[in-house]
């Protein structure tokens, strides 16, 4: 398991602001953190992002972090004129490093972060607290504040931003089910089917509770059963009823999609 050093604190590095960022801030060593936007309204909704550079074999988290992650977590306190800030999660690499499974980025990442806006100025203030991870795993936390002003886009954050959007899973647009129905079993997850398009290895199973981690799917010789086993021993009770995330990557990029899971059949 990575050693943890101490908590890491960082201030707002002294380099100039371009117009649709602030300045880098160095969060950890090699590694440092911007806010970008493209400071454009679309249907009343505007684009921003948390950019990070970090060396090739250094990693950050997914909004599920898995068994060894540190949690990624956005405060938007001091935000003014836009409203209802959402960030979106590309998706992220399964990795089994040490024998855990966890959802990371490596290298250089973009977090998109989507805003109501109506064409007033504005400030995107937030503050940040994620895992950096190489040899040694440091949680470090950074502040930014990034004035919006409408008047001109930024059309190089604008790409960077739309780059990491094509990256992040939209809901399945195929014409039939992509997943079958979702039950309970008495160690995990049942799925009654998925679409030959989805590559089982990539599909990730979110509860919405970090403790509540699943294998990848397995098939099963029951026909076209696919099967997702808990880890850690968690107990599976009570999971009927309750609403599964279900992320997976295809040949046309990454999908999401919500299944409320049923009791068995008996």
């Amino acid at each position: 398991m990575l050693k943890l050093l101490p908590f890491l604190l960082v201030t707002l590095a002294a380099s100039p602001a371009l117009a649709g960022a602030t300045p880098w801030q160095d969060i950890a060593p090699g590694v440092k953190a911007r806010l970008i936007s493209n400071d454009t309204i679309t249907n009343g909704m505007t684009l921003a992002g948390l950019e990070l550079d970090m060396p090739q074999d250094t990693k950050t988290y997914w909004r599920v972090p898995g068994e060894t992650g540190i949690p990624t977590e956005f405060s938007f306190d001091g935000t003014t004129g836009v409203d209802a800030p959402a960030v979106e999660w590309p998706y992220p690499q399964i990795d089994r490093s040490d024998g855990y499974l966890d959802y990371v980025y490596y290298g250089h990442i973009v977090l998109p972060i989507a805003l109501k806006a109506d064409g007033g100025e504005a400030t995107l203030a937030t503050a940040i607290t994620l895992g950096i991870c190489s040899d040694m795993c440091v949680p470090a936390h950074a502040s930014f504040s990034l004035p919006l002003s409408f008047a001109k886009p930024d059309v190089g954050q604008a790409i960077r931003l739309s780059q990491a959007e094509a990256l992040t899973p939209v809901p399945w647009d195929g014409a039939a089910d992509s997943v079958g129905p979702v039950t309970s079993r008495a160690d995990g997850l049942a799925i009654a089917g998925l679409d030959p398009a989805i590559q089982p290895d990539t599909v990730i199973a979110d509860l919405g509770d970090p403790a509540m981690l699943f294998e990848t799917p397995q098939k099963s010789p029951d026909g076209p059963l696919w099967t997702l086993k808990l880890l850690g021993g968690a107990a599976t009770k009570g999971l009927e009823g309750r609403s599964v995330q279900l992320t997976f990557m295809t040949a046309k990029g990454p999908y999401v999609v919500t299944r409320q899971i049923a009791a068995p059949a008996h």
